[in-house]
């Protein structure tokens, strides 16, 4: 398999930071970096520009992260929290996903790309949880995010209780050798 050598233009995850070069495959390069403009070929030629620019890329890189400090600042107070239909157990009629904190984001008047929240699985049952989100490369910010049943946990667990209630006296006068009864409440 080929590999080619390539100078990364934007900050890559899975790959590096900006002005570093790196072998990559060769078809990684050729249908996805290059055409984006995320990378240039490590040519001589490229090698010696990005060198006379890395002094402004580094400028340009401390600029980003002290914005990005600034606003991790900023939102360090920020706690979500979302209302969804629950079934008994606390468990979700569907999800909350990074999409929907993007928007919970948004609606509090931060813009942050979906991308950039950083969550394992979706959240699929109520409860408290710790969701990153990541304005720079190095800079990670933990929101907290509260999951909650619709109209409270109140009815779901006066649910429960009522059913256990019932399951507990029939089968309380099973034991007591009398007939088991419907109970009606």
């Amino acid at each position: 398999m080929a590999n080619t050598t390539v100078l990364l233009r934007e900050d890559i995850d899975t790959l590096g930071g900006r002005g570093e070069v790196v072998k990559v495959k060769a078809g990684y390069a050729r249908n996805f970096l290059l055409p984006k403009g995320l990378a240039t070929l490590a040519t001589k030629g490229n090698v010696k520009q990005i060198e006379q620019e890395r002094a402004a890329l580094l400028k340009k890189a401390a600029v980003e992260k002290a914005t990005a400090e600034a606003q991790a600042e900023q939102m360090s107070s920020i706690a979500l929290s979302f209302e969804r239909k629950a079934g008994e157990g606390g468990t979700l009629f569907g999800s909350v996903t990074s999409m929907d904190v993007a928007e919970a984001l948004r609606a509090k008047g931060y813009e942050i790309d979906r991308r950039r929240i950083a969550m394992r699985d979706a959240i699929k049952e109520t409860g408290e949880y710790t969701v990153k989100v990541r304005l720079h490369r190095e800079v990670v910010l933990p929101v907290p995010v509260t999951v909650t049943a619709e109209g409270g946990d109140q009815p779901a667990d006066d649910a429960r209780s009522e059913k256990k209630g019932r399951k507990g006296r029939s089968a309380k006068a099973a034991e007591d050798g009398g007939e088991t009864e419907p109970a009606t409440e």
